[in-house]
């Protein structure tokens, strides 16, 4: 079941909501477990259990390591906090790495690690996350461990962010689980914030992602220059309304629950430097490694060599976090190549050139990132890169290029407005047709959700 499918808009959501609004307060944290064990169910019954065991071991863990605090027993606790980053790493490692390193060690002919071929959990790299973190901020004083198993259920499976995030730390929702603040127009405002995300989702990232997926699908000898350029650019602005449409309906979800969840995206496409791209590019994601593995690493308050190695180590976690493929991992090392470039010497250069080229350089970087992400196939992703840089003696257009270019056009350059902030601007400014726009909105939606059959979310596998 996802936020954009008709079983969740008009069965799900009305009857979860409505239960819940009924339900006196101090049992409306047992109806959004309820609602969302069953949403988790729906989609994931093999491996349903490894949330729940998940949910019990940190659930445990924290009440331990905050015991053992309070009898001045660190290194008890500290114990404790490591069993729980093992378990959870482990149960991350195996689900998601184990066959691609035993098809690895088999290609180059170690066959002690059997390949399982195990289907990954959904959602497992976002609620294993927020499960150890939490462990984490008990230890660190950053939160008082959760004494009711109900409340500390609520957090690990809240439906609106479960399985593609954004990542929620216990220490800035802690109090939310345990008392909320309602109001209609708190209410009011989620219902704008998910319509907003779910129009994202529908109507750009499903529509332009067609675009990507009939480039993608071309034979390599039959793409050209301008097309292979084209997808890349499709693809880029279908992950970006993919995954800010999938927060935007995560945040309204929770508002109309009586969370305020923090965002996980601001424009990022308008970004100046790699630097500031992921400043707002998953925001919970960078934060998360930022405070976790980033800064106990030691950050950059060490030695140039240490600081290297610590960008190193979380770049390469980064791009592993998002899938057990080498395309990953080498979009991880990249993104560390180019931010240390930055952070070494390139940022004082961009600073005094016009804004005009530094956003160019930023796109221009991203793009190219893009491409390494979506490529798999180590074959395929060389031809896109050869063909985007003239390489192998690549045809420049032709008339399938032009013909698709004419067809997405004004798609396209309504992707281009809607991930600045001008369309923000606009609906704000229009503040009599808002109502309007967003009725509209919705039935374009429904519209296209029960006709299309395409409606992906790319984060579901991560």
């Amino acid at each position: 079941m996802i936020f954009s499918s008709t079983l969740f808009l008009f069965v799900f959501l009305p009857l979860t909501l409505g239960i819940y609004y009924i339900v006196p307060r101090k049992g409306r944290n047992i109806v959004i477990l309820l609602a969302s064990l069953l949403f988790y169910f729906w989609g994931e019954q093999v491996y349903f259990a490894i949330m729940i065991f998940s949910t019990l071991v940190d659930f445990t863990h924290g009440l331990l390591v905050e015991h053992f605090l309070q009898k001045e027993k660190h290194k008890a606790a500290k114990a404790v906090v490591a069993s729980s980053i093992i378990l959870n790493l482990g149960i991350l490692f195996f689900f998601k790495y184990w066959d691609f390193i035993a098809a690895n060690l088999e290609n180059i002919g170690f066959n002690f690690m059997p390949i399982l071929n195990i289907h990954l959990p959904i959602g497992i790299s976002f609620f294993t996350f927020q499960t150890m973190s939490y462990t984490i901020d008990v230890y660190r004083g950053d939160a008082r461990a959760q004494r009711k198993i109900i409340n500390f259920g609520t957090f690990v499976t809240l439906f609106p962010q479960l399985i593609a995030g954004p990542i929620i730390k216990y220490k800035n929702i802690g109090n939310q689980i345990d008392e909320r603040i309602y109001s209609l127009d708190k209410f009011v405002s989620g219902i704008n914030i998910f319509s907003i995300g779910l129009a994202k989702k529908v109507l750009l990232a499903n529509n332009i992602g067609l675009l990507w997926e009939t480039i993608k699908e071309t034979p390599l000898t039959e793409l050209t220059v301008v097309g292979v350029w084209i997808g890349v650019i499709a693809f880029s602005l279908q992950i970006y309304f993919d995954f800010s449409g999938y927060s935007d309906m995560a945040i309204g979800l929770g508002k109309m629950l009586g969370f305020e969840f923090l965002p996980n995206f601001n424009y990022p496409y308008i970004s100046k430097s790699i630097t500031e791209f992921w400043r707002r590019w998953h925001i919970s994601l960078s934060t998360w490694f930022r405070e976790y593995l980033y800064i106990p690493l030691g950050g950059n308050r060490c030695c140039k060599y240490k600081w290297i190695r610590n960008l190193f180590i979380v770049w390469s976690c980064t791009g592993l976090w998002h899938g057990a493929s080498w395309n990953y991992l080498f979009w991880g090392l990249y993104f560390f190549t180019i931010l240390l470039i930055e952070k070494l010497f390139l940022s004082k250069i961009l600073y005094k050139i016009p804004t005009f080229f530094q956003h160019c350089y930023t796109i221009f970087l991203i793009l190219i990132s893009w491409t390494i992400f979506a490529l798999e196939d180590t074959a395929q992703l060389i031809g896109f890169l050869k063909k985007m840089f003239f390489v192998g003696g690549a045809s420049f257009v032709d008339t399938n290029t032009l013909y698709y270019l004419g067809q997405y056009l004004p798609l396209l350059c309504i992707g281009f407005a809607a991930s600045t902030p001008i369309g923000k601007r606009f609906i704000k400014k229009a503040t009599v047709l808002k109502p309007i726009l967003l009725i509209i909105g919705l039935l374009l939606c429904t519209a296209y959700l029960v006709a299309d059959t395409y409606n992906p979310f790319l984060y579901f596998r991560f």
